[in-house]
């Protein structure tokens, strides 16, 4: 054959236009701008899984449904075990989410929200409805339930506290939604180790009620890609049937594992950086011309006069990385997470002294 061999020729079209998710790697700088936790992972937990590692062989697989894990995250969540699937991070459930009840049909999105649900949905041959938030970046509840009419829509995610805006949402406004809705209502609770109130208790009475959970932001770690599914057991039978065989790997399972076992010292981390949080909040409120918005996560929205990507790159030539999100509905908006104290202290001098004041 003389022809050239073409890759692109065989991607399917609807795919042509999406954009790889790439992230830039910045080394000798602060970051804060992925929303991880900033402290050490503690010396004793890692110590004690290198210990454990030891009965552990590479040459097995690993329990193809995380068994033990499960059982721990029962007893952290209250949610049965058969209620509860592992992945490899959130981003590995929404796409198995999706694979098995987005293809074909409407996936509703509240933007501004996490970027990923509508990647994962244009992955998984789904259409994408968005409902905006409200200008405070509240829930137009109405409005998506006005969407679920359509006999097309399958799934619907609400991000709470929401990323990147920080605030909440309602049980109250969720149960609303469900009550209204025959699509699969995804609720995303990445951050809610952090803040407002978690929708478990719903998970009894709705079962069109999913909820995701993760070990990257709260309990540190983000390097090993642990995240879950808290559902009726007949969502999570369907959800085995796309599931990976062997998607979440041993050494994975293990630290989460001793990570519910010792969550204690993360609650206090966690006590921390809520602490942490609160400061930085009031001194990003005090500086003139900046508008902050509130928050119930690990991270603060804000607003300043000079455009997003100037103060984005200042901070960067100062060695602060933080999250650029100017966009419809984010208009000059940055995103930074809190670090720890003596980062969020260089942070704000630098922003200061890049605003002028």
């Amino acid at each position: 054959m003389s022809d050239i061999f073409d890759p692109a020729a065989l991607v399917r079209p609807d795919l042509e236009e999406l954009i790889p998710y790439q992230v830039q790697v910045h080394h000798n700088v602060i970051k804060l701008d992925a929303n991880e936790n900033p402290y050490d992972f503690p010396p004793s937990i890692r110590e004690e899984i290198w210990r454990e590692l030891g009965n552990h062989t590479f040459t097995r697989y690993p329990d193809p449904v995380a068994g033990e894990l499960l059982e721990q995250i029962s007893d952290y969540t209250g949610v049965p075990a058969d209620g509860i699937l592992a992945g490899n991070g959130s981003d590995e459930l929404i796409l198995t989410l999706l694979l098995t009840f987005g293809t074909g049909g409407r996936v509703i999105i509240t933007p501004p929200t996490f970027s990923m649900y509508e990647v994962h949905a244009r992955i998984a041959g789904a259409r994408t409805v968005n409902v905006p938030r409200k200008g405070n970046f509240d829930l137009d509840v109405r409005g998506v339930i006005a969407a679920a009419k359509n006999p097309d829509t399958r799934v619907i995610f609400l991000c709470s506290p929401n990323n990147p805006t920080g605030n909440a949402t309602p049980p109250e406004e969720v149960a609303e939604i469900l009550k209204n809705s025959r699509s699969l209502v995804v609720v995303d609770e990445a951050y809610q180790e952090f803040g407002g109130e978690s929708c478990i208790p719903l998970l009894m009475e709705y079962p069109n009620l999913v909820i995701l959970r993760t070990f990257s932001k709260a309990f540190g770690l983000a390097g090993l890609r642990v995240g879950y599914v808290l559902a009726n057991p007949a969502v999570v039978r369907q959800l085995l049937r796309t599931k990976q065989p062997f998607n979440l790997n041993a050494f994975s399972q293990l630290a989460a594992r001793m990570v519910l076992a010792h969550r204690e010292e993360f609650g206090r981390l966690i006590e921390l950086i809520l602490q942490d949080r609160e400061e930085l909040y009031r001194e990003l409120a005090g500086l003139p011309g900046v508008e902050v918005f509130p928050t119930a996560a690990n991270f603060i929205l804000f607003r300043t006069p000079l455009p997003a990507e100037q103060v984005y790159r200042e901070l960067m030539a100062n060695g602060i990385l933080i999250r650029n999100m100017h966009g419809p509905g984010l208009e000059q908006c940055l995103r930074v997470t809190v670090g720890r104290r003596d980062e969020n202290r260089l942070f704000l001098e630098k922003l200061k002294k890049i605003l002028g004041l």
